[in-house]
């Protein structure tokens, strides 16, 4: 598939052929050849948050026998009947010797059931008298666990790709996996790029802005299992941009440039991406708002990604746009977070094209509702009054107030 050449050299994007989001990761994937992943091993307290490399697989029966599920008197299945009480089940000790006909033990919840036992009579279902205790009648099973039940020996307990979480981190101990494969984070450059841009803790100057992209980018990247690389801030000299990628990408495994993709004199982020080798750039400018300009190139199997300057359209174009891309790199299965809210105001979108649009999710007598949020390029507080971004389709059907939505929550975001 050829590159899509949506931008004019004479200024100006030719809007009649900018790609749809779907069309442009397709593209970009079918481009850019696929990386060669590593694996590591990683204790097992190191493992959380990363991107299993393999499937996991049970090295045994679990549970590894017969349980209780109940606190009460296992018995062998039949008929109701006064039973001879001749043992006691302790947990950590292997079960006491075999239950004869007409004979229960005592069983705490978990317990193991002991030979000549397949069921378990609750406590409060028992009359103990002594050393006998009255007991109904029961069927083969009842309250009791079966062995192999959770998970058979040899069974996927946990497939490749997913990523590491507390649950995982469980299932993996009692396993007994303690070197956990996993695929090695990708380093992604981090740049920005323009003359008006300053460090965070130096004071701007009416024509100049703090560099506050890099900082959320990194932390978008670091939810998607990459390690960010802080790169430097990159003048508008001609060939200053070219040359920082190029010494980025000599031990980065890509790189994400905030600022310089759109149309102008003065916008040297195509350029220099095609200048650093096959693929070059793949896509430059989609069919999204916010968003247009954003470039997906790669040099060889390494992503360059131009993002917009403005901060809540290089979020939001990281998070819908760019994740699949990354997901290549960490192996990790792609899908955003997303809550169901309820428009707290109208809708509307441009027509024939993927609006994006920035909501604030507040809690309203028990139902969420989602608040519409105005994009504007000079509003530096917008990202961290968003919780996430609802999606108008290229129909652009104007939503009323009331209508349920879908909102997909910033994967680097706070709890909001």
């Amino acid at each position: 598939m050829q590159p899509a050449k949506a931008f004019l050299l004479t200024g100006g994007f030719d809007e009649t052929r900018l790609l749809a989001p779907a069309q442009a990761i397709a593209l970009y994937l079918a481009s850019v050849p696929a990386p060669a992943l590593r694996i590591e091993r990683v204790d097992l307290d190191a493992a959380f948050g990363r991107v299993l490399a393999e499937d996991v697989r049970a090295d045994a029966d679990y549970p590894r026998a017969d349980r209780s599920s109940m606190d009460g008197f296992a018995r062998a299945a039949g008929a109701a009947g006064r039973f001879r009480l001749t043992g006691e089940v302790r947990m950590g000790l292997a079960a006491p010797g075999p239950v004869g006909p007409g004979e229960a033990v005592r069983i705490p919840t978990g317990g193991v059931l002991p030979p000549g036992t397949d069921a378990v009579v609750p406590l409060e279902d028992a009359t103990v008298a002594g050393e006998l205790v009255d007991l109904p009648a029961v069927p083969a099973g009842d309250c009791v666990t079966l062995r192999g039940s959770d998970l058979a020996a040899g069974a996927i307990a946990l497939r490749a790709g997913r990523i590491v979480g507390a649950p995982e981190l469980g299932v993996l101990a009692t396993l007994g996996i303690v070197a956990v494969p996993v695929f090695a984070r990708p380093r992604i450059a981090v740049l920005s790029s323009g003359d008006e841009i300053v460090a965070p803790d130096r004071a701007p100057r009416p024509e100049q802005i703090r560099d506050s992209n890099r900082y959320a980018i990194a932390a978008s990247l670091r939810t998607m299992g990459a390690e960010p690389v802080h790169g430097p801030t990159v003048s508008d000299e001609p060939g200053a941009l070219e040359a920082a990628l190029r010494h980025a990408l000599l031990d980065c495994d890509g790189a994400m440039l905030s600022g310089g993709s759109s149309v102008g004199e003065r916008d040297l982020t195509p350029g220099a991406v095609a200048a650093l080798g096959p693929p070059g750039v793949v896509v430059h400018g989609l069919r999204i708002k916010p968003g247009k300009p954003t470039v997906l190139g790669a040099s060889g199997a390494k992503p360059v990604i131009g993002l917009p300057g403005n901060p809540v359209s290089a979020l939001i174009v990281l998070e819908a746009i760019v994740a699949p891309l990354i997901a290549r790199l960490t192996g990790a299965a792609t899908g955003a977070v997303a809550v169901d809210a309820v428009l707290a105001a109208p809708l509307r979108g441009r027509p024939g094209w993927t609006n994006y649009i920035p909501v604030a999710l507040e809690d309203e007598g028990g139902r969420l509702a989602a608040h519409p949020l105005a994009l504007h390029s000079s509003l530096v507080s917008l990202p961290a009054r968003a919780s996430g971004y609802c999606e108008v389709g290229e129909d652009a059907v104007p939503l009323e107030a009331g209508t349920r939505v879908t909102v997909r929550r910033f994967l680097s975001g706070g709890v909001r």
